[in-house]
């Protein structure tokens, strides 16, 4: 498993991004330096001030202002920093929308609800 030190969640949920924080630290990366973003647009704008500060996303798909595939679309055509892992959250299943969204470059796409299991499943996928 790769090893992460700091993780942005991105969610429009306080409870939801608390879940995620919550399920990461049971998979083992509980010593991992968390933060937040409210929508894509705020998780983006912090991305572009400081590139290097996190080493893996963890987003919702539905938010305000910038959903999911668009922030995907554009972490991962930014050379900046298409290298950060990206885990997106959704409760769409629908396989057309995960290819679209791993074709953009997200490692994993995991539906709702979360949980430790899933997510160690996705961070096991990354190399």
């Amino acid at each position: 498993m790769k090893d992460f030190k700091s993780i942005l969640i991105v969610d429009d949920s306080s409870t939801s991004r608390m879940i995620v924080q919550r399920c990461l630290e049971m998979t083992g990366l509980a010593e991992c330096r968390f933060s937040y973003a409210e929508d894509g647009l705020s998780a983006l704008s912090a991305l572009r001030k400081d590139p290097g500060a996190y080493d893996l996303i963890v987003t919702d798909l539905n938010m305000p202002k910038m959903d999911g595939v668009t922030f995907v679309r554009l972490v991962k055509n930014d050379p900046a920093t298409a290298w950060i892992s990206v885990i997106v959250v959704s409760s769409i299943a629908d396989g057309g929308l995960e290819s679209e969204l791993t074709g953009h470059g997200a490692a994993a796409v995991i539906k709702k609800p979360v949980s430790p299991a899933k997510l160690a499943a996705a961070i096991g996928g990354i190399a």
